[in-house]
C-alpha cells in the first residue's frame, strides 16, 4: 500500500473515530484565548464611498484606500478586521436619478467602550481625506466564536 493511500486511510479512520485533527478540540473546550462563545462583543460596520461608478480611477482609489487602512485603521484595530467590496446607491431629494457609488464595507469585531472613539476617529479621518460628508456606521451586539 502506498504511503499516500495509507495516510488518507488513517486520516479517514481517525475522523470516523471522532479524533480531532492536529490535536484541536472541535468543541473548543479548555482554550480561554479562543472560547466556544464569547459575550460582550460588538460588530461595527462602516460604509465608505469611493466614488461614482465609472467616474474614478480604480487603481488610484485602491492605493488611497490601502494607505488609509495602513495609516488609520490598522493602528486602531491591529487585531484585525475585514474589508468587503461593495456597491451602493442613494438618491437626493432634489435629484431624479440615484447616485451609484463603488464602496468599501469595513467590518470590525471588538470588545470595550473605548473603541467607539476609535470608530469615530476613523470616520472623521476618511471624511477629511475624501471630502465625503458621511461614513455610515452601524453597531450591533455579536456573539463570537473563534
Amino acid at each position: 500500500m502506498s504511503t499516500t493511500i495509507r495516510l488518507l486511510l488513517t486520516s479517514f479512520l481517525l475522523i470516523l473515530a471522532g479524533v480531532p485533527a492536529y490535536g484541536a478540540d472541535p468543541a473548543l473546550r479548555g482554550d480561554p484565548a479562543r472560547p466556544a462563545v464569547s459575550a460582550h462583543w460588538q460588530r461595527a460596520e462602516l460604509y465608505f464611498g469611493l466614488g461614482r461608478v465609472g467616474e474614478y480611477d480604480t487603481t488610484a482609489a485602491e492605493r488611497r484606500w490601502r494607505a488609509f487602512l495602513d495609516e488609520v485603521v490598522t493602528v486602531r484595530f491591529p487585531d484585525g478586521f475585514t474589508v468587503l467590496d461593495g456597491y451602493g446607491q442613494w438618491q437626493r431629494r432634489d435629484r431624479s436619478e440615484p447616485e451609484r457609488l463603488n464602496s468599501k464595507v469595513l467590518v470590525i469585531l471588538y470588545r470595550g467602550a473605548k473603541h467607539r472613539a476609535d470608530l469615530d476617529a476613523i470616520r472623521a479621518e476618511w471624511k477629511r481625506r475624501s471630502g465625503d460628508q458621511s461614513v455610515l456606521l452601524t453597531i450591533t451586539p455579536a456573539a463570537v466564536s473563534f
